[in-house]
C-alpha cells in the first residue's frame, strides 16, 4: 500500500468516527440516549455496520465518548473565562454569563450535559469522565482558595458550589431549550448576581 492509500485509509477513518459522534450528538439531543437505537445512530451518521463497530462496540460506547469530548470543550472554556479574573466577584458573576453564551452557542451539546445522566465509573466513557471532573475542580480550588481564605468566598464543596453558582443558570437553560423562555441579557446579570450573592463571605 503506498502512501497515498495510507492518508486516503486514514482520513477515512477519521471521518467515520467524526460522522458517528456528529450524528449520535443530532440524534441524542432530539430523542435522548435512551430512545435512541443503534440502527438509528447508523442512519443517522450514514456508516456501515462494519464501519461503525471499526471505531464503536454499542451506542453506550459512543455516548461515554461524546459525553467527554463535551464535557471537556465546556471546561475549558470555563476554566479559559476563570482565569481572566483576579476579583472574585466579576469571575463568579462571569462564569455564569459564560454558561448562559456557551449553551447559546452550543444547543445540542449542553442539552446533552443538561439532560443526560453521565457515564458511571464501570461503564464506557466513565473513567475519563472522573478524570476530568477531578482536574477540573482542582483548577476550579485553585482559583478558589485565595478568596477562601481571604473571607470573600464561602468554603462550600464542589457539589454545593456547583448547585449555588450555576444551578438557577441551569434552571433557566432547560427553560430556554424547552422553547418556554427566551432569556434576557438584564436576567443573565440577575442570575450571577445571585450566584455571587449565594457564594460570598457574609461580610464580603
Amino acid at each position: 500500500m503506498d502512501t497515498i492509500d495510507l492518508v486516503t485509509n486514514a482520513k477515512a477513518g477519521r471521518d467515520g468516527r467524526t460522522r458517528i459522534l456528529e450524528g449520535a450528538l443530532r440524534r441524542f439531543s432530539r430523542d435522548g440516549v435512551s430512545a435512541t437505537t443503534l440502527a438509528s445512530l447508523r442512519a443517522e451518521s450514514g456508516v456501515s455496520v462494519g464501519s461503525f463497530y471499526h471505531h464503536f462496540s454499542s451506542k453506550e460506547h459512543v455516548f461515554g465518548v461524546l459525553y467527554a469530548d463535551i464535557l471537556k470543550a465546556y471546561q475549558d472554556a470555563f476554566i479559559a473565562e476563570l482565569s481572566k479574573h483576579t476579583d472574585a466577584r466579576s469571575g463568579i458573576e462571569s462564569i455564569v454569563a459564560m454558561h448562559m453564551s456557551w449553551c447559546g452557542e452550543h444547543p445540542e451539546r449542553a442539552r446533552l450535559l443538561i439532560t443526560e445522566r453521565p457515564p458511571r465509573r464501570h461503564e464506557p466513557g466513565g473513567p475519563e469522565v472522573a478524570e476530568l471532573r477531578r482536574a477540573f475542580f482542582r483548577q476550579v480550588a485553585a482559583w478558589w482558595r485565595p478568596f477562601m481564605k481571604e473571607k470573600i468566598l464561602r468554603p462550600v464543596e464542589p457539589t454545593m458550589c456547583y448547585v449555588l453558582w450555576l444551578g438557577p443558570a441551569q434552571e433557566m437553560c432547560r427553560l430556554w431549550f424547552a422553547g418556554a423562555h427566551q432569556p434576557t441579557q438584564e436576567e443573565i446579570r440577575a442570575l450571577g448576581e445571585a450566584a455571587w450573592l449565594s457564594l460570598k463571605m457574609p461580610s464580603a
